[in-house]
């Protein structure tokens, strides 16, 4: 049986706000999330991913480092959050009382 028969293709990504990468590798049967992050040498090219504590995904699914990849998957590797969501709306809704945006009792638009 030949070697290429039993490999199959995967994909690694890893976006940043002003590009991205995309590198398409082929891995054995049996290979998990984090060994394809390794063998596509991402890290090369982003030297700030922490291969211990990076969250990994696949299509848009939180994923372990241990889950086992199947034929046609995609591996997102995702930054960390700089900024909490809820603190951020919390604050432009706090903003938008100060400035008469919106109704002080109801939250409601003027």
């Amino acid at each position: 049986m030949n070697i290429d028969q039993e490999n199959f293709e995967v994909e690694v990504i890893y976006a940043l706000p002003t590009q991205q990468k995309r590198i398409q590798i082929k891995v054995a049967p049996g290979t998990t999330c984090i060994e394809a992050v390794k063998q596509s040498e991402i890290t090369t090219f982003f030297p700030e991913i922490d291969l211990e504590n990076v969250k990994l995904g696949i299509f848009s699914r939180l994923v372990k480092h241990h889950e086992v990849l199947v034929t046609g998957q995609r591996v997102e590797i995702y930054r960390p959050l700089i900024a909490d969501p809820k603190d951020v709306r919390r604050k432009r809704a706090e903003k938008a009382k100060d400035e008469g945006r919106i109704n002080k009792k109801t939250g409601a638009k003027v």
